[in-house]
């Protein structure tokens, strides 16, 4: 089964996407900063990267540009709220698949749309895919 790498500080989106995920039978590494992503990243091999772009330290926007160090393994951004203008948080989606994210996770999801979502991913790696919701 693919293995994932989820990197958030939020324990209950960490647990979250773990029981979703755990399911179908997906094995998971948890990271709640971006430094034990970076490390976890060196020792082992991933498939899939969930990210919260907005992760103290290191923002997940940094962290995707370690995209060219891990081939080509999917990334799927996940934040929350954007700004209340839809200008911004359109550059700010435009941005984040620029850095090579595959795919964009607002949250609050479900557990249909974090599955959807890994799915997509994994099934296009390196393909820009877009945003779902």
């Amino acid at each position: 089964m693919p293995c994932v790498l989820v990197v958030d500080d939020d324990p209950m989106i960490c647990m979250a996407v773990e029981s979703c995920l755990h399911r179908p039978g997906f094995d998971i590494i948890l990271a709640a900063q971006a430094e034990a992503a970076v490390q976890a990243l060196e020792a082992g091999h991933f498939d899939l990267m969930l990210l919260n772009v907005f992760i103290p330290r290191i923002d997940g926007f940094e962290t995707i540009r370690f995209r060219r160090h891990i081939g080509s393994m999917a990334i799927i951004a996940m934040f929350g709220r954007l700004s209340a203008q839809p200008q911004t948080a359109s550059e700010f989606l435009r941005m984040t698949l620029e850095l090579g994210a595959t795919l964009c996770l607002r949250r609050p999801f479900t557990p249909a749309a974090l599955l959807s979502a890994v799915n997509t991913s994994l099934s296009v790696r390196a393909t820009p895919a877009g945003v779902s919701n």
